[in-house]
């Protein structure tokens, strides 16, 4: 690998599915290296005086987002649906995640997660559904008492902490030495000031 991005997502984030699913492709594809960091946008929006995502805050926004993943998901031949809840909470998803990457497996558990959501519909926040994503990631039952432990929900506070150091105020959202960049339609961008930073 001749350079390095950081990928920072939140599991209840729409547009964080899209990069999910690309990333690792189109960054292998650049001798790219990718640090995975799953973070919580709560604490963002709550900074903002929000207490749920903007999406819901603004109808029309919502509306547009929802009709967007529509499009993109099928121009990219990706399952899209549409949970009951959104956004959800992806705590425990998260956690888990990082308890993942010990096995050196968050990507496989994150896609699968995100498959579940977005893809099928269904509640992450629902242990029944993120004990099937740690099978489909080929990963042990066990990882849900792992993601309990002290040092893990720290670990995860301390990502969201580093997050808002960063700037970052949505997700996906990319770093590449300083720079920053914000949502899906930026990840070619962060990949291709890494390739040039490499240099």
């Amino acid at each position: 690998m001749t350079g390095r991005i950081t990928f920072w997502f939140e599991f209840a984030s729409t547009y964080s599915y899209l990069s999910v699913m690309r990333i690792g492709e189109l960054a292998a594809a650049r001798g790219i290296a990718v640090t995975w960091k799953p973070f919580l946008l709560g604490p963002v929006f709550a900074a903002q005086g929000w207490d749920t995502s903007p999406f819901n805050i603004y109808p029309a926004k919502g509306r547009y987002m929802w009709r967007d993943m529509e499009r993109i998901c099928a121009a990219r031949g990706l399952p899209f649906g549409r949970p009951a809840v959104f956004p959800q909470n992806g705590l425990m998803a998260a956690r888990l995640a990082l308890a993942a990457a010990e096995e050196n497996r968050m990507d496989t558990f994150t896609k699968a997660v995100f498959r579940a959501q977005f893809g099928a519909g269904e509640d992450i926040a629902n242990e029944s559904v993120l004990r099937d994503c740690l099978g489909m990631a080929g990963l042990d039952l066990s990882l849900m008492q792992r993601a309990q432990a002290p040092d893990i929900k720290s670990a995860l506070r301390a990502q969201t902490d580093e997050a808002i150091a960063a700037g970052i105020f949505g997700a996906p959202s990319f770093t590449s030495g300083t720079e920053l960049f914000w949502g899906d339609d930026r990840l070619e961008q962060a990949l291709d000031h890494a390739v040039a930073g490499a240099i």
